[in-house]
């Protein structure tokens, strides 16, 4: 075996600070001193060798003053060097002062002490000299009948490494091993002596489980995971014997070990595909989730029941058990809950969509009453959006969530009314038979709504939908109680001069008592305590807003005015009541003028809003036809149209989605029979326990035949050092979920043989043998991640991009600078280069316009969010060639992440020619 091949099994953090003592030196100490001074002339001397120096010098030192000690930390330690020292000559042959150590190990293999032995049987397994193991057969064997597990595991593990190594000198091992394993009773060594069976001798693993199967239940967890696997290898590879095994991993789906629980429903999915098993995997995995406290592993578990649910052939085995997956609702985490909310809403059909609507809405009332906890506005907001879908996807039940919902518009949390103002709208749209129920519960909550965004919502709904006589005149009613006494400047002025005084009361405190200097009791007097308290008066909420300057919705009330007014004239034949109402409409929006002019409100009203209440009087004074048109019909029709745009891009993601689940058989694929299928083509198939650790360690198989170059390492090897440097570096960066590892390649270039080459964050350091000069430095170039290894696409709702577009406080603006000369297909170039996602409908991308705004959005697999505009346009009569030009603005919590992302579209915006 070459240097090159030696593998090194233990790594040891080596101080540099200090220079190497002499050999004299360390082999005085080793000869003379007293333990603490053997122990660290030792540990000098292990660090020796690793850097390079043999030290044959000191081989006969150590095996006579340093090997029969008894210390327990001398003995750790020449495991260590054992395991590290040259033990052969330069032709191979083993040095004859081995057979001294192997002797002095086979006393540490009859050691009294347990610890020494079990160490020793650890130090065993690294040994690569068939030789030196060869002694110490006998008294291995005798280490499987001693008295502590610790020995007896241990000695398991060196029979199966020695066995695998040079199976020459232990050629009885699986028979011995199973033997051990029948009347062994620790549940650790079992499962060692069970793992070599597995991979020693499959088929008396397999014996010995046939003999135990039913007490498989009973026995401890380390060793039932080890079963599993054994059972989903076996069952692979021959897919006759799973009626053998099937009820053993049904058995284990009740273990105490959530970790077999978890195995064992994984494999049972595997295995069979039966509707039995495949419920009975999934409640199991509900059970886990409900039952296990982290976090993380609720959503991993989660993550299969969704990966369960993508497989068209168990989707309807899961729509039985939505009402047991809303369980995991008492988790309150907000990830877990949205992951929940969202499976559970996939899996809902006609039978179980009331029960799930029960079940949403007691969710509801809980998060009523509980305020302190951060996450709880949040989970409100996403009961709301899960009843909206359920509504809209059957109609039948709306009536039953609307007055739940409508609830919420009192809320102080914008963002949960904010959505039911969606939902309350698009439901008033689409279901006509709603409108009555709606109107009237929206009516009883309007006085009290808290937020200014959701009033003016609801007076768009009111104005939009009120079509009768008595609606109208209920509307009008609202408005006027919402507002107050009108004319608002002269009310307020009045209030102001103290024409207007609150009532004033006196209130009378009980009387006290009171407790004098001597100890005695005394009572004060009722009347002199009696003080004079102003009973405020709480502005209506309507003529509040207005006071603060927002005046904007002042602007909503003038619209839902002239809506109602106009549709009010065209139902009533009386020009008397027509002229009435007129002017009281008018007579409000008029004030709301004069209030905004007055100077009296916090901020003056806008010149946007003015010519908004200006064009509504104008429109109510000329009642001209085509202007009436335009506010009582093409207001609906625009709201139509964007909800039949919104409707018809959702049938497009579900028809996209159902296509990737659909697996789609040709007429002349060939039909594949278990009974009839070759042992080796079952084989091919995926292990899944090979997988998950292949997974763990970072290497993921990818679909990488559509674009080889794009997968090639060489595209991310980073050059460190220059070719002409005496130490040539370069390093592959590799992002595995949440880890990024760099795999370095260093090349001694000089004819020299370097000494204490370390790798650091910013320089290579090295000496040269024998060269009594300082230490040499070679620095490094900078590596640089790409953006796109953590980067996936992402979507959100508009609200949710405008409020994270509003908190993100990291800005970075890039000029548009590309040769491409088509809007479009510069947009799909930059989301191609960055992994974005495109928000806005392509419906609104498409067209012969000269410009082009869209919102896209990314996340990082460490939950970073990105978010950015582009806003382009195509300079007119320059010609069909000329460049798009315009900005894209990146938004993003962190500083790294709006620079980053900055970097990756100024690198990209040029089209490279094929």
């Amino acid at each position: 075996m070459t240097a090159a091949e030696n593998i090194c099994y233990t790594l040891i953090n080596i101080p540099s600070e200090t220079e190497p003592p002499s050999e004299i030196t360390l082999k005085n100490d080793l000869e003379k001193g007293d333990v603490k001074t053997k122990t660290e002339a030792l540990k000098k001397v292990i660090v020796m060798i690793l850097n390079g120096d043999r030290l044959p010098g000191l081989l006969m030192t150590i095996i006579r003053f340093v090997l029969p000690l008894q210390d327990h930390t001398l003995k750790k330690l020449l495991l260590i060097f054992w395991e590290i020292v040259p033990k052969t000559t330069a032709d191979g042959k083993l040095l004859q002062e081995m057979i001294l150590v192997c002797d002095a190990y086979r006393k540490d293999l009859q050691h009294p002490n347990e610890f020494i032995r079990g160490s020793t049987l650890r130090f065993l397994c690294k040994l690569k000299e068939a030789e030196l193991l060869e002694p110490l057969m006998p008294a291995i064997r005798m280490c499987l009948e001693h008295r502590h597990s610790y020995v007896r595991r241990n000695a398991v593990l060196a029979i199966y490494t020695i066995y695998r190594n040079f199976e020459h000198l232990i050629p009885d091992a699986p028979e011995l091993i199973h033997d051990f394993l029948v009347n062994e009773k620790d549940s650790s060594c079992k499962r060692n002596a069970f793992m070599m069976l597995i991979h020693a001798d499959q088929d008396r693993a397999l014996d010995y489980l046939s003999t135990c199967i039913d007490q498989v239940h009973t026995f401890g967890d380390i060793l039932q995971l080890v079963i599993v696997e054994l059972i989903y290898k076996v069952c692979r590879a021959s897919p006759l014997e799973r009626a053998r095994f099937i009820r053993c991993i049904y058995n284990l789906l009740q273990s105490s070990s959530p970790a077999v629980r978890y195995e064992a429903a994984g494999t049972l999915i595997t295995l069979s595909s039966a509707p039995t098993a495949v419920k009975a995997a999934a409640q199991c995995y509900i059970e886990l989730i409900i039952k296990e406290s982290d976090n993380n592993v609720k959503l991993i578990v989660l993550d299969r029941l969704i990966d369960l649910k993508d497989h068209p052939n168990h989707e309807k085995i899961l729509q039985e058990l939505v009402m047991d997956i809303l369980r995991v609702l008492s988790t309150p985490d907000l990830e877990v809950r949205r992951k929940t909310l969202q499976l559970a809403l996939d899996l809902v059909s006609t039978r179980n969509v009331e029960e799930l609507v029960v079940v949403l809405k007691k969710e509801v009332i809980k998060t009523n009453n509980v305020t302190d906890h951060e996450d709880t506005d949040k989970y409100r907001q996403l009961l709301v959006r899960t009843l909206h879908s359920c509504s809209v996807s059957f109609p039948d039940i709306a009536a039953n969530i609307i007055p739940v919902l409508m609830e919420f518009l009192r809320d102080s949390n914008e963002a949960a009314a904010a959505d039911v103002l969606v939902f309350v709208r698009e439901a008033i749209q689409r279901f006509d038979h709603l409108r009555p129920l709606v109107i009237e519960t929206l009516l009883e909550v309007f006085h009290s709504i808290k937020a200014v965004k959701i009033q003016r919502g609801a007076l768009w709904i009111l104005g939009e939908y009120c079509s009768s006589q008595e609606d109208i005149q209920s509307v009008m009613t609202e408005i006027r109680r919402s507002l107050g006494e009108i004319p608002i400047v002269e009310t307020e002025l009045k209030k102001a001069a103290g024409e207007s005084k609150p009532e004033e009361e006196i209130t009378l405190s009980p009387a006290p008592k009171l407790v004098t200097e001597m100890g005695t009791y005394v009572t004060q007097s009722a009347l002199s305590s009696a003080h004079i308290v102003k009973k405020e008066e709480e502005r209506p909420p309507l003529r509040a807003f207005l006071l603060e300057g927002d005046f904007f919705v002042g602007a909503s009330l003038a619209t839902t005015l002239t809506k109602l007014a106009l549709r009010y004239i065209s139902l009533v034949d009386s020009d008397h009541k027509k002229n009435v109402f007129l002017a009281e409409a008018m007579l409000m929006m008029s004030s709301v003028l004069h209030l905004g002019r007055s100077g009296l409100p916090k901020k003056a009203i806008s010149e946007d809003d003015m010519d908004r209440i200006s064009i509504c009087l104008k429109v109510l004074s000329e009642l001209l036809p085509f202007l009436t048109d335009i506010f009582n019909t093409e207001c609906r029709n625009s709201l139509s149209q964007m909800l039949t745009a919104r409707q018809e891009e959702e049938k497009r993601s579900q028809k996209k989605n159902l296509e990737k689940r659909n697996v789609s058989v040709q007429a002349d694929d060939p039909v594949s029979f278990d009974q009839l299928v070759a042992r080796s083509d079952n084989i091919s198939k995926e292990d899944l326990f090979q997988q998950s650790l292949l997974a763990a360690v970072g290497h993921v198989q990818k679909n990488e035949a559509a674009d080889p170059m794009a997968s090639s390492k060489l595209n991310k090897v980073t050059q460190l050092t220059g070719f002409s440097d005496p130490v040539y570096a370069e390093a592959y960066i590799h992002v595995n979920q949440y880890d990024i590892v760099l795999d370095v390649l260093i090349v001694n270039q000089t004819a020299d043989t370097l000494q204490n080459c370390t790798l650091e964050l910013a320089t290579l350091v090295y000496d040269v043998t024998g060269a009594a000069s300082d230490r040499n430095c070679v620095v490094l170039n900078d590596i640089h991640i790409d953006i796109m290894d953590y980067i996936q696409p992402a979507s959100c709702s508009d609200a949710e991009f405008r409020q994270m577009w509003a908190e993100f406080e990291w800005e970075n603006k890039v000029t548009v600078n590309t040769n491409i000369s088509d809007l479009m297909e510069y947009l799909k170039h930059v989301l191609k280069s960055t992994n974005m996602k495109s928000l806005t409908p392509e419906k609104a991308l498409f067209g012969d316009c000269g410009f082009m705004a869209a919102n896209l959005y990314a996340r990082s697999i460490f939950g970073e969010d990105a978010l950015a505009n582009v806003s382009i346009e195509k300079p007119v009569g320059q010609g069909p060639d000329i460049s798009v030009s315009g900005h894209i603005r990146i938004r993003a919590k962190s500083q790294g992440m709006a620079l980053s992302m900055g970097d990756k579209i100024n690198m990209s915006q040029k089209k490279v020619a094929a």
